[in-house]
């Protein structure tokens, strides 16, 4: 860059360029006349051709002055259009500019109204989010409440169930206890099934011996004993046994106990004359009566032969319902004779209810007939009114001629 007064010059500009080149071309000119002179100084006569080279280069120098103006003129017009170009270039340049701002302020303006209605509805939508996301918490927490509370429910009525097996093993492995148990059982079974006049609890019999249920069966049979028995050691060695003679000594076990039961009630509770023939065992669990019928069929024999029939809860209540209705026959033939006097009186009155009613029915007919003839006097005094308000005496009988007759009023 170089600057002459208050112009500014670019060495890039071609103009430039060929001024500086012009401006050194001159320069060596002016330094080969320099030489030339110093020579013709020892020659007179290059002196005259110095002269005219002087002349020569005079004219050239004029040319190059006038030129150099005229370059000077073209710079100073290229520098004027150059500036007026920057010039309108700046003001074009701040006119896009400014459009380039408006528009990236629009741009701007827009964005953040986008984002802010983007932020509006994100926080709306992790506002309603939230809100929902309480209320589910909300409603998990209160089911798991409910679901914990269900869980300590369960845990408590499992530990009181636990304490309950607790207690029923205790029962069970005390054998008046577990005597008591079946007894329990027996009483809870006899009292649904039966009237309470068709049974006595722990009834005495006369050689003494209590029965745990006496049914008061109508001859024959006659009165049947129900026994409570139950063998828990020897089904529990059976359950338990590993081994073949484990098992058979358990099996023995069974058979032994379950004979000596049959035995004591063969003997204690068939009684001639005063209970039925047989009697029966009652065993409180299901899973005893049926070990004994599915493996100790043998001991079943004799329990028939002994006439004391083994039942379990269920068989008990089907022979309890049986024999109930053993009992509601007995107590209908008891009652017949009862029955017949009862229908014979019912038949007098049912006699006397229909004599009353023709009776009944003879004074209806009499009102009904008392009813028609007054129907038949109302119906005359209502037709003699009816005359008597028109004034209607033409039909009067001999009896007229005492009346007064009316006579036409004459002018």
């Amino acid at each position: 860059m170089i600057t002459i007064g208050e112009n500014n010059y670019s060495l890039n500009d071609p103009l430039v360029l060929g001024a500086l080149i012009g401006i050194g071309v001159l320069f060596l000119m002016i330094i080969l006349l320099i030489m030339i002179v110093r020579r013709a100084g020892k020659s007179g006569a290059s002196m005259d051709y110095m002269a005219a080279q002087m002349n020569h280069l005079n004219v050239d120098v004029q040319t190059l002055g006038a030129g150099q103006q005229q370059l000077t003129g073209n710079l100073q017009s290229v520098s004027d259009t150059q500036a007026n170009a920057q010039v309108n270039l700046i003001q074009t340049m701040e006119k896009r500019l400014a459009t380039v701002q408006q528009h990236m302020n629009d741009t701007l303006h827009t964005n953040a109204l986008k984002s802010a209605q983007a932020l509006y509805e994100m926080h709306k939508g992790m506002k309603d989010s939230l809100h929902g996301s309480s209320v589910k918490t909300t409603q998990s927490l209160t089911q798991l409440q409910e679901r914990l509370a269900t869980i300590d429910k369960a845990q408590t009525n499992i530990e009181k169930l636990s304490g309950d097996v607790l207690g029923l093993q205790d029962i069970l492995s005390n054998k008046q206890t577990r005597g008591a148990f079946g007894e329990i059982q027996l009483n809870d079974i006899v009292f649904k099934a039966l009237a309470p006049d068709a049974y006595s609890f722990q009834k005495t019999l006369s050689n003494g011996k209590r029965a745990d249920c006496l049914i008061h069966l109508p001859n024959p049979p006659g009165p049947i004993v129900i026994d409570a028995k139950f063998p828990l050691e020897a089904y529990e060695a059976i359950r338990a046994a590993k081994t073949d003679e484990e098992l058979v000594i358990a099996a023995r076990l069974m058979r032994s106990s379950l004979r000596v039961h049959i035995k004591a009630i063969s003997e204690k509770y068939i009684i001639e004359g005063e209970t039925a023939d047989g009697a029966l065992m009652f065993l409180p669990s299901e899973a005893v009566y049926a070990e004994l019928h599915a493996n100790f069929a043998d001991v079943v024999r004799i329990g028939f032969d002994a006439r004391v029939w083994i039942v379990s809860p269920t068989t008990c209540m089907a022979t309890l319902n049986t024999m109930r209705a053993v009992l509601k026959d007995a107590r209908m033939q008891e009652q017949a004779g009862a029955i017949r006097k009862e229908l014979g009186l019912l038949y007098k009155d049912v006699d006397l209810l229909g004599n009353r009613v023709e009776n009944l029915d003879r004074h209806f007919n009499q009102a009904g007939k008392d009813i028609e003839q007054i129907k038949i006097s109302a119906t005359k005094a209502g037709t003699r009114a009816r005359r008597l308000d028109a004034f209607d005496f033409e039909e009067l009988d001999g009896a007229s001629a005492d009346v007064v007759k009316l006579t036409p009023k004459t002018n």
